[in-house]
Formats: structure tokens, sequence, C-alpha cells
């Protein structure tokens, strides 16, 4: 089904925004209050997409990181679920995800983190993810069983809620139930096909935008780090997970090789493409359907999980 007006004006709204985060890409030096302003109208744009009533916001110290809390009417015992944002490891941040976490909130019946990892420039990879495996350990003292929690996030969230099970197994803190990557941005090689065969198709990422960000995001590391781009990690052990991208874009085929390591791997591994969406379609859930269905999906998973 074609995108409607709405739709598309929404993204070309979203990449006008993201397109002024382009000094911070090219290494020019940028006042820190103009990038906090910057980041603030981001966050701001996205919470366009609003969170379902009867959901509730606060903040909380996650073991030292800050974090917010989207907490349902109706908590289903000790439910929780750990959401790692997007943005690409520069922009983005809890604010800006209301509306995600609150229709997994509500649908789940579970209380939802979110941590607020470091961004770069500032703080460059691995800071995101060392960030996240603090905010998920004090998740696993408080909550008590890890079987419990379950994770998911968006674009390079979605890389790190694998990265970070893997980061977890391997310092042998207990795992989650499962997860949910949504448009996962996983490796950032992006020597797969579909950067060329989607490029135009896809409304919102282009493979010369994908490597800047890279760039920025690791420095010095390299780009097929296994952390970084989990397609290339050790993932044996992990438990379910659920990878939902949308069949315009770019990344496509990064989706698919990552469900393939991981099922070659002993992982049980879903994968839903989705004709005709774009990336991380499920933060517009209002105005698209799909997004909606999109996190009914990944809700129905983490059901029979937990």
């Amino acid at each position: 089904m074609p995108l409607n007006e709405a739709t598309l004006q929404r993204i070309e709204d979203w990449k006008a925004i993201a397109f002024e985060f382009a000094p911070l890409l090219m290494g020019e030096a940028v006042d820190p209050a103009v990038v906090a302003d910057l980041r603030k109208r981001y966050n701001d744009f996205l919470a366009r997409d609003p969170a379902p009533e009867g959901v509730r916001f606060s903040e909380v110290d996650m073991g030292g990181v800050r974090g917010v809390l989207a907490t349902p009417e109706e908590v289903k015992g000790s439910r929780t679920l750990l959401y790692l944002h997007g943005g690409g490891y520069f922009s983005g941040g809890p604010d800006g995800y209301h509306g995600i976490a609150g229709h997994y909130a509500k649908m789940l019946g579970a209380r939802v983190y979110m941590p607020d990892y470091r961004l770069a420039p500032e703080h460059r990879f691995p800071a995101p993810l060392d960030d996240s495996i603090t905010a998920y350990k004090w998740l696993v003292d408080t909550v008590g069983d890890a079987c419990h929690i379950a994770i998911s996030g968006d674009s390079a969230g979605g890389a790190m809620t694998v990265s970070l099970m893997v980061r977890a197994n391997r310092a042998g803190i207990p795992l989650p139930a499962g997860g949910v990557a949504i448009s996962p941005w996983c490796n950032l090689e992006m020597n797969n096909p579909s950067y060329q065969t989607r490029d135009g198709i896809d409304p919102l990422c282009t493979r010369d935008i994908l490597v800047l960000m890279a760039r920025a995001a690791l420095g010095s590391i390299r780009p097929n780090d296994p952390d970084a781009s989990p397609v290339y990690a050790d993932v044996r052990g992990l438990p379910p997970l659920l990878i939902q991208i949308g069949e315009s874009e770019v990344m496509l085929d990064d989706s698919i090789q990552l469900a393939n390591h991981l099922a070659q791997n002993g992982v049980r591994t879903s994968l839903e493409v989705w004709p005709g969406m774009f990336h991380v379609w499920p933060v517009f859930s209002s105005i698209v359907p799909e997004g909606r269905q999109a996190l009914e999906n990944g809700c129905a998973f983490l059901e029979r999980l937990f």
C-alpha cells in the first residue's frame, strides 16, 4: 500500500531535522548548547507520535545512567521491557520515544525502561553499549529474575538489542526472555546489495549518509567490530529474537543477514519483512497502521516468551 501524504510529509520533516546534524557528522566544532537544542528539537519531533492514555512517565536512575520509566495502569507481575532508542548513536533519546514505549507498556502490561545512553561525537562507541549494559545489569538486580525481562530497540538500538545480549552472555550476566529488533542497523560495513537495490526507494536513508554516521559514531573502532555489527558477533546461546524490517529499507539485506546468522548459530529467530515500509515505521504508529500492527506483533512475540 502506498504511503499517504501525511506519512510522506512526516518523513520529509524527519529528514530535514536529521540533516541539521550534518556539521556533527562532518567533524565540525559545534557549540554544545546548539547541539543540546538540536537534540531536544529532534526528540520533540519524534514525540509528535503520542503515548496512549493510561501510561505515566517518570525519571529513574538505572545504576548511574539516567532513564525514563513508562508504567501502564495495569502491570502484569514483574513484566519488564528495556527499550533502546535509535538515532544513529548521535541523536534520539527517551523523551522522543513515549509513543513506542507507551504502546509496549500498555499492550504487554509491562514496565518499560529507556536508558538515556551517551551519544557521539562527544561519547563514541562503545559508550552507548556500555551505558545500556549498565542499565540492564541494574534492571536484572532490580527485577530479581531476568526471565521477566525482554529487550527491544530500533535502528542503532535494534542492533544493541542483540549486542547487549552478546555482551551479557560473555560476562555471565543472566539473559532476558528474548527481544525484538526493529529496523536494526546491524552491519556498519554496509556492504550488502540492498544499499544499491533500495537506493532511491528508501525514503529516509542512503548509504552515503549512513557511512558518515558510522564514522562519527565509531571513531577508531572498525565497522565490522562484533559489538557494533552483531552480524559478526558470537550469538550462540542467545534467547529468541524477532527482527522487523521494512521492505523499502536500504538495510533490508542486513536484517536478513542477521536473521541467517542467528539461525545458523542455534538462536530461535523470527524475521518479518514489511512490504513498502520505511526505516523504523512504528515510530509513526499514530498515522501508519502498519506501525501499530508491527508493535502488536512484537508484543505477541514477547507475550509468548513471558
